[in-house]
Parts: structure tokens; sequence; C-alpha cells
């Protein structure tokens, strides 16, 4: 849930009134040392989860569910003309056709 200017302004005004702006660069510096930390454990969780899948990750991209988007999809169905496959292509038309009146 991404903050906004104003709601973060509120709660820049909040915290300084509740901490004091004694202590606000302390606490500030804090919650910086907490989002640091947290950020490398997150990239270090997944680095240990692309190095234990090794190859098998491929297969589990290949699962996201995101490309199924309905939206997506219709809007790539609309925005090239199909292509004939070369099956069709090589598929002699009706007037090509010959048929064999002896054949039974």
């Amino acid at each position: 849930m991404p903050v906004n200017g104003a709601e973060l302004l509120v709660l820049v005004v909040l915290a300084v009134v509740l901490v004091g702006p004694e202590r606000l660069p302390e606490y500030a510096r804090k919650l910086a040392g907490l989002v640091v930390a947290l950020k490398r454990l997150a990239a270090e969780g997944s680095e240990r989860v692309r190095a234990e899948l090794g190859d098998e990750i491929a297969d589990l991209q290949a699962l996201d569910p995101r490309q199924y988007d309905p939206r997506r999809i219709v809007r790539e169905a609309l925005a090239d003309p199909p292509t004939p496959s070369p099956r069709a292509a090589a598929r002699p038309t009706q007037d090509a056709v010959v048929f064999d009146t002896e054949a039974t």
C-alpha cells in the first residue's frame, strides 16, 4: 500500500509530536537501518532460492499466472493480424481438388 505525499506529511508531523525533535534523528537512523536490513534479508532469500532451484526456476517462471491475464491475451490477439499456418497455406483450394469418380 503506497503512501502519498499528504499521508507522509501527516506521519512526519505525528512522529515529531510523539517522539520529539530531539530523539527523531535517532529513531530515523534506526528505521533506516531496519529498512536496509530487511532489503538485505529479502535479497539474500531470493538469491538462496535461485541457488537452490537452479535450472528449475525457469519451469516455475513458465507457470507465472500473470501470463494468463485476459486483458493481455485480448490485446495481443487484436494487435497482430493472424498469420496463416504453413499447413493451411499448403492445402489445395476447393477448385484444385480432383475427385476420382471410379473410386468406391
